[in-house]
């Protein structure tokens, strides 16, 4: 019987084949910055405007949803792989919520009681959100159900430094198969969070929350071994 590491790495693999299979421009719709060419395009026009509106001057500032999740991060190499320890040396806690419900909500407006922030699981919207980094969060409803499919959702607070969110976009760049990055919506007491839903026990499974009251550098372990700790394991598997 294959040990519980070499299960892992099997995972591991089989997840990379899974992305490189990918179509890349449905993984990254919505995605922040303009990948397509049209896009890109857009994003030109929308630039000379506003530099014609300013008379070609301007203080140098930039469009701020723009720079929500920068490039040009860099993350450091991964030194700790055991969840309960990552999440220890990086200061995060990591916590546990059984789900009361895997129902649907057709009314994005409805006010639905989630038992941490951001939510882990429960009722939630009909529709998810896809994968992908976002530079405007959708509604945590939509976001619940994502997670039911098996993703892991990474929440980080609006006002971290420029670096830190680069940082961290660099993260979800060099591993984004069955993962959202998006600004919190929720108000959370943490800067960085991640989130995933898991299946067991059945039917309507256990929320799993790592919070991190602080974005260090030792939060990039944590927040990689909560993804190969819960990625695809969620109520209702979807590819």
């Amino acid at each position: 019987m294959a040990s519980r590491k070499e299960q892992k790495e099997q995972l591991r693999k089989e997840r990379e084949a899974r992305e490189a299979a990918a179509n890349a421009a449905q993984r990254r719709k919505r995605l922040v910055g303009y990948g397509a060419g049209g896009a890109l395009a857009l994003a030109a026009v929308i630039v000379l405007v506003v530099v014609l509106a300013g008379g070609g001057g301007g203080d140098g500032e930039s469009d701020p949803a723009a720079g929500v999740l920068p490039d040009g991060g860099s993350v450091p190499e991964q030194k700790v792989t055991d969840l309960a320890d990552a999440a220890k040396a990086a200061g995060c806690e990591v916590k546990d919520f059984k789900s009361n419900s895997r129902e649907h909500t057709d009314d994005l407006a409805e006010q639905i009681g989630y038992s941490s922030s951001p939510p882990t699981s429960g009722k939630h919207f009909a529709e998810a959100a896809e994968d992908g980094a976002y530079d405007e969060a959708p509604d945590e409803k939509q976001l619940v159900h994502t997670m039911e499919h098996g993703r892991v959702i990474l929440w980080f607070k609006r006002n971290l430094s420029e670096e830190q969110r680069a940082n961290l976009k660099a993260l979800f760049d060099d591993d984004p198969f069955q993962m959202v990055i998006t600004p919190d919506p929720t108000n959370m007491t943490y800067e960085v969070a991640a989130t995933a839903w898991t299946a067991e026990p059945t039917p309507n499974g256990t929320g799993r929350l790592l919070g991190c009251p602080k974005a260090t550098d030792g939060v990039f372990d944590a927040i990689r071994a909560f993804k190969e700790e819960h990625r695809g394991n969620g109520p209702e598997p979807v590819p």
